[in-house]
């Protein structure tokens, strides 16, 4: 039987890989530094991830932490790592650009996507910076994109259930809506009445702070989404 919701599960390290898998979650997102959002992990990282875990790896493809709106040089960066990424055999690709106006970049965005495929790619949350909630959603539809990871431009989803709701509802079956930011075990439940989305996003930083090793807590953490999560279902 098909789950009725899916859950990632950010991560930084192999061993926090495999404690998201451990505890339920059905698809990873592989950074580094969390601490900034994510940028893109070293190719070591993504090879021994794929060799150590079975769940789905999406690859955060971001040259630098601060702004989403980069150099020549930095594009050609984020080339790269997707083909590393493909080569690698890691199941999907998360991404962002924005003009400086904080509207899409959908001219670079669809080139990354294009690039990408067969790998699905997720537009990050740069989403939520944007100028214009809406006229970004119809922009990253043309881009290709098949999600977006949003918080519904509040500081969590939480705070943001309302206009993720309103966009779910806009996107309709063009493209996938993941509320992300914010997100455990005490709201999740709370998240998915409020906005029917699909699919859901943690890193868990309300639980654990960045760079904790405590893997055991970090498992046992993802199980209670899974958990919440399946409750709904």
């Amino acid at each position: 039987m098909q789950k009725k919701y899916l859950l990632e599960i950010s991560v930084e390290t192999v061993e926090a890989a495999l404690a998201a898998e451990r505890g339920g979650a059905d698809r990873i997102e592989l950074c580094a530094d969390l601490s900034v959002g994510g940028v893109t992990p070293s190719v070591k990282l993504m090879g021994a991830v794929r060799e150590q875990l079975q769940v789905p790896i999406f690859v955060m493809i971001r040259p630098r932490g601060g702004d989403f709106v980069y150099s020549d040089a930095e594009f050609v960066a984020m080339k790269s790592a997707i083909a590393s990424a493909k080569k690698l055999g890691l199941d999907g690709v998360v991404l962002g650009i924005l003009q400086k106006d904080r509207r899409v970049d959908v001219q670079r965005t669809s080139e990354l996507v294009e690039l990408a495929r067969p790998l699905p790619t997720t537009f990050h949350r740069a989403f939520d910076i944007s100028a214009d909630l809406l006229q970004a959603l119809e922009n990253v539809i043309q881009s290709g994109a098949k999600r977006i990871l949003t918080s519904g431009g509040a500081k969590g989803a939480l705070e943001g259930a309302a206009v993720l709701a309103d966009i779910i509802e806009a996107a309709g079956e063009r493209i996938v809506i993941v509320p992300g930011a914010g997100i455990n075990a005490a709201n999740i439940e709370q998240v998915a009445r409020r906005t029917k989305a699909p699919e859901f996003h943690s890193g868990l930083t309300t639980a654990l702070p960045y760079g904790s090793r405590e893997y055991k807590k970090f498992e046992e953490e993802v199980r209670k989404l899974v958990e919440q999560l399946a409750r709904l279902s």
